[in-house]
């Protein structure tokens, strides 16, 4: 049984996955999701400079776990739930996967102790 119920592709998985392994991206998504927030805003909680946030923010963007948008001199950043629940689907069904696995085997293990 192969996991393919989800409107991602590969691509768009590897990058979601490796967008969000990083503890300061994920910091990043879980702020922009409460609340829009200015790329400056952003980079004044991290030990790092003004560049180095913006190409996380990139990262990001190309997973489209977040969008930018013009605000004045500005960029505000704000989270994209969707994607967040595009991923949940896909783990919830790898989830499903491994349960209905654990339970063949466990069938079958009581089967031989019969």
């Amino acid at each position: 049984m192969v996991v393919d119920n989800c409107e991602l592709t590969a691509a768009e998985v590897d990058r979601i996955f490796q967008a969000l392994a990083d503890a300061t991206r994920r910091d990043i998504v879980r702020r922009t999701l409460i609340g829009q927030e200015t790329v400056s805003q952003l980079a004044q909680d991290y030990a790092m400079s003004f560049a180095a946030v913006q190409k996380h923010i990139a990262v990001l963007e190309r997973a489209g776990l977040v969008t930018k948008q013009p605000h004045g001199r500005e960029r505000l950043v704000r989270g994209n739930p969707a994607v967040l629940q595009q991923a949940q689907a896909l783990l919830d069904a790898y989830e499903q996967l491994w349960r209905s696995r654990i339970s063949r085997l466990d069938a079958l293990l009581a089967e031989d102790e019969h």
